[in-house]
């Protein structure tokens, strides 16, 4: 048990886990809260609350394991939980779309500095999972759709994802396939480079050019 939002704990619990199991070879910065979107402007209190678990544990996490897992030189792995909301950022939670997108990019740093180590033998890979029926998800939902994927699906997708190296571990679940997430992804990185409205995914005047885009 440990609160990830807190630095000094997760060093102890990192400090714990080592006395108790030996060295560290996966980490899995998995720790995350839903709650209900808010106005960009409102409930401060509340966003700092699910940044600190969403974002700063990710980042505490890191911190507390990684220093030991370089040292001891050994083959291992970082696994971050992100979110496709991270990615494409639809309206209706702004914190927990700029959690995740800080995981995102955080994630990135992370990748690209463990390959500036020379013979690091250390990797760092984002998961990013669809839509899975997890308790947190069943607070909200308290029958699992038929279209979410469950925890088990995704843990299997990521593991073959792990063995072939990837680091964007994109997953697909009972409704969305790789595809339509990649046409989603493309659309939201075209809203900069063809200087749209601010997410015009869901912008009325963008609607028909959307839906002939995913159709396309």
């Amino acid at each position: 048990m440990c609160d990830v939002s807190d630095p000094q704990a997760m060093t102890a619990l990192a400090e714990e886990v080592t006395a108790d199991l030996g060295n560290v070879h996966c980490l899995m910065n998995n720790a995350g809260i839903g709650r209900m979107g808010t106005k960009p402007w409102e409930s401060l209190e509340a966003f700092n609350g699910l940044v600190s678990i969403n974002l700063m544990g990710v980042i505490h996490g890191c911190h507390a394991f990684m220093p030991g897992m370089l040292v001891h030189g050994e083959p291992a792995a970082v696994i971050n939980t992100g979110s496709k909301q991270g990615i494409t950022r639809p309206p209706g939670n702004y914190a927990y779309n700029l959690s995740k997108a800080g995981v995102l990019a955080y994630t990135e740093s992370v990748a690209h500095a463990l390959r500036q180590e020379e013979k690091c033998a250390l990797t760092a890979h984002l998961l990013v999972p669809a839509f899975v029926y997890t308790p947190m998800v069943e607070a909200f939902i308290p029958q699992k759709p038929p279209f979410a994927a469950t925890a088990k699906e995704t843990v299997d997708f990521m593991m073959t994802s792990l063995k072939n190296g990837d680091f964007y571990i994109l997953c697909p679940d009972n409704e969305t396939p790789r595809p339509l997430d990649e046409k989603r992804i493309q659309w939201t990185a075209d809203d900069i480079i063809k200087n749209r409205p601010a997410l015009s995914r869901w912008h009325p005047d963008y609607a028909e050019a959307f839906k002939a885009f995913i159709e396309d």
